[in-house]
């Protein structure tokens, strides 16, 4: 599974200007209404899972990094995106560290496989310092599209 298989690109955001989790998240999940890959009328429950999602303990994992993830009987695919935080959010994350790197995922219940290898292939990218480096340079949307696309050439 390919970083471009599941993410969406209109809704990648490179100036995150919530500074706080909820807010981070409810900003996050607009973006993919605004690209049209949710219904408006779904964001409210959509947040409300990745908060609770959030709650069994924070997807805050370190280093800058964060991936709120869901399931949602909403999408009927799997979806995300990418967020960059300028300023930080605070996340709760594992280490203290504000986070501004953000992958967002949601996938429908009944695909629970395509979920775990989504979360696989992110953790395993964030894991690259020098894909992490990039990502935090990108100023455009353009530019993380970029970085995605050169990250999958070398998925398996």
């Amino acid at each position: 599974m390919k970083l471009s298989d599941f993410v969406v690109s209109e809704a990648i955001l490179v100036d995150l200007q919530a500074t706080g989790k909820e807010e981070a998240i409810r900003e996050i999940v607009g973006s993919l209404a605004k690209a049209g890959r949710l219904a408006e009328g779904d964001l409210e429950s959509v947040s409300r899972a990745i908060l609770g999602r959030e709650e069994l303990g924070s997807t805050g994992i370190g280093q800058g990094v964060a991936v709120p993830h869901t399931r949602h009987p909403t999408v009927n695919r799997l979806i995300g995106t990418v967020a960059l935080s300028r300023r930080g959010v605070d996340f709760a994350a594992l280490d203290g560290d504000p986070v501004d790197i953000l992958f967002l995922l949601i996938s429908p219940p009944n695909q629970p496989g395509d979920h775990l290898r989504a979360l696989e292939n992110i953790s395993r990218h964030l894991k690259d310092e020098r894909f992490v480096s990039f990502l935090r340079q990108a100023k455009t949307r353009e530019n993380v599209v970029d970085l995605l696309e050169e990250a999958d050439q070398g998925a398996p």
